[in-house]
């Protein structure tokens, strides 16, 4: 997990251990930011995709409760649970019979990001306390994983934005004989007067050799 390039390779690295690692038939990780739609960048298996999908529409399940209570969530046999019936029901017509939700918390307070790592099985009480503890460590490592790995986009996307600043200067300053300084003022104004994003100013720059209108 710790060695994958990128997000959606780490999530992917995620799930297959899952299915090394534990009692389980199925896994999947869904991804949700405040203000946002819960994502799901990995399944290993379609029938995961549809159950997150089912959720998603009616926003209840023990998705959006591992969600909104940052704790994990354990369904022990599908036919019997009466907490979400209408999901109950869909999950048992899939084959589905457990069902264990552990909660992965990234980001910060300022931009907080809730990840689940959901484990499906056909088999009814499938997942002891062995399982549950395994699946805590492996959420453990999942979000250092990441986190990393959104650090990593991150840090990338600002040199590739700042690359494209530096690029969109020296136009500016070639053409009008400007500083450095000045260059970026221009930028600056036109990113503030346009509302558009630096990086977006001096991508239109450098593809147009025009400032925007």
């Amino acid at each position: 997990m710790h060695e994958a390039d990128g997000i959606d390779e780490t999530v992917d690295a995620v799930v297959q251990f899952a299915l090394q690692a534990l009692n389980c038939s199925y896994a999947g990780v869904a991804l949700y930011t405040r203000g946002g739609q819960p994502e799901v960048p990995a399944v290993t298996d379609p029938v995961v995709a549809e159950i997150y999908q089912f959720q998603m529409k009616g926003e209840d399940g023990p998705l959006f409760a591992t969600m909104r209570d940052r704790a994990t969530v354990l369904v022990r046999d599908t036919t019997t649970d009466t907490r979400w019936p209408d999901w109950a029901a869909k999950v048992t017509a899939l084959g589905v019979r457990s069902v264990l939700d552990v909660p992965l918390a990234l980001g910060d307070a300022a931009s907080p990001t809730v990840g689940v790592l959901g484990l499906y099985s056909p088999q009814p009480d499938a997942f002891d306390t062995d399982d549950e503890a395994i699946a805590h460590i492996l959420a453990r490592h999942a979000t250092v994983a990441l986190a990393t790995a959104r650090h990593e986009q991150t840090m990338s996307a600002a040199v590739d934005a700042r690359k494209l600043v530096g690029q969109a200067m020296g136009i500016l300053m070639e053409r009008y004989a400007v500083d450095g300084d000045r260059a970026f003022a221009i930028l600056k104004r036109y990113s503030q007067d346009t509302n558009t994003k630096l990086r977006d100013v001096a991508q239109q720059l450098i593809d147009t050799r025009k400032l925007p209108r």
